[in-house]
């Protein structure tokens, strides 16, 4: 099987990924969730006009010329709202949030003012609506303030509450299964003997999942052997995942053994071999519902894939109008060769520069390091074929996340 473009086998992985389908979900748990449907305001925010500060609620026409001496009348305290009229020649004491007294249109603050008691001295003039939110401001009943397919955001949530909704139609969050294969690897936290790798990759799949909202279950490490490999698919299936990330086995060697043991489980495989640098031994199929994603064994190819692929999977499946990570230009930090026939995603870093940012691509790039990723601000995409560029000329990241 030919290499695929990057383009072309993110078009496959996509194809037939639907948006899961809606819950409700109680207002305090929709942080991170994707909306299902639009959401409009069920009340007029402020409802009625309000006072913007401390001060006192008077007639525009009344503090013209000053100093003005006012008759206060009442107070007015943030949910309280005064019962009565403020005529000529009056003013009520009000508080911030506190509802303007019918007649009133300006809110002199304290500040301004020297009281004894029922009369209040305004000492500079106040314009007609200082210091008043008027009905309305923010929004109103009806308003549709946030869209299908938005992640919602602490700010959302906030503003979801003040339209009055206690719940929100959202997406189920994708079931992501994650599956390390290999003899060679063991837990973190032990002591590896001659020949063993401590398993890294499943952490970064897993933490990259949960960041885009997926709920996510490891698998732990299967061994070389097709029956471990096909009791941890069992075991995901049986969970109903959505996705089925495996890292490692997935090339051409007598011991990559995932894409054997996916097809006696009948994988329909729609790609396998991408024109990628690091990651050209990936696959994508679906095994009935689930989709399966296979990623390199090398922790560098296994999150750059995740990254690429695996990250817009979920979003779909989320419902997100916002889908393939966003690119963003910048200026390159060093002169980089021309390219092979694969597209490189170099691993740099990102600094200020006079024309916008600076990506550095990092001097060793081999798919097996993992503290350069670590140090890593985003990817330079260099696509298949490009010629050699200098230090200064444009470029296309991806950024990564913190």
């Amino acid at each position: 099987m030919a290499l695929m473009p990057v383009a072309e086998a993110l078009r496959l992985v996509l194809a037939d990924a639907k948006p899961l389908p809606a819950e409700f979900v109680a207002l305090d748990h929709v942080a991170g969730r994707v909306l299902a449907q639009d959401v409009s305001a069920l009340r007029t925010q402020p409802p009625t006009a309000v006072s913007a500060m401390d001060g006192y609620a008077v007639r525009a026409s009344d503090v013209t010329k000053t100093p003005a001496a006012l008759k206060v009348i009442g107070e007015i305290a943030a949910g309280h709202p005064f019962i009565g009229q403020v005529a000529a020649g009056q003013a009520a004491r009000i508080f911030t949030g506190g509802v303007m007294p019918n007649g009133s249109d300006t809110v002199v603050i304290q500040e301004l003012t020297s009281r004894e008691g029922d009369v209040v001295t305004v000492q500079k003039p106040t314009p007609k609506g200082r210091n008043v939110r008027g009905q309305g401001i923010d929004f109103a009943q009806g308003d549709v303030l946030l869209r299908d397919g938005r992640r919602l955001s602490d700010r959302d949530v906030m503003l979801a509450a003040a339209m009055n909704h206690p719940r929100l139609s959202v997406r189920r969050r994708p079931k992501v299964a994650v599956l390390g294969t290999g003899d060679e690897l063991v837990p973190p936290g032990g002591s590896p003997k001659s020949g063993e790798i401590v398993y890294s990759n499943g952490f970064a799949l897993a933490s990259l999942a949960r960041a885009e909202g997926a709920e996510v279950r490891d698998l732990g490490i299967a061994n070389d052997r097709i029956e471990d490999i096909a009791q941890a698919i069992k075991r995901a299936r049986e969970w109903g995942a959505d996705v089925l990330v495996t890292s490692g086995g997935v090339s051409v060697g007598e011991h990559d053994l995932v894409q054997r043991a996916l097809t006696a489980e009948g994988l329909n495989l729609s790609f396998w071999r991408v024109a990628l640098r690091p990651g050209r031994p990936m696959m994508h199929g679906r095994l009935g519902a689930m989709h399966v994603l296979g990623v390199p064994g090398n922790p560098v190819s296994s999150y750059v894939c995740a990254f690429l692929f695996l990250v817009p999977l979920i979003r779909r499946l989320t419902g997100r109008s916002d889908v393939e990570p966003r690119s963003e230009r910048a200026r390159l930090g060093c002169d980089l060769p021309a390219n092979d026939e694969r597209a490189d995603y170099l691993r740099a870093t990102l600094t200020p520069g006079p024309d916008g940012p600076v990506a550095t691509p990092l001097p060793v790039q081999d798919s097996s390091l993992m503290a350069p990723l670590a140090k890593a601000d985003c990817l330079v995409i260099r696509d298949p074929g490009a010629p050699a560029a200098s230090a200064g000329s444009g470029c296309i990241i991806l950024k990564l996340g913190l």
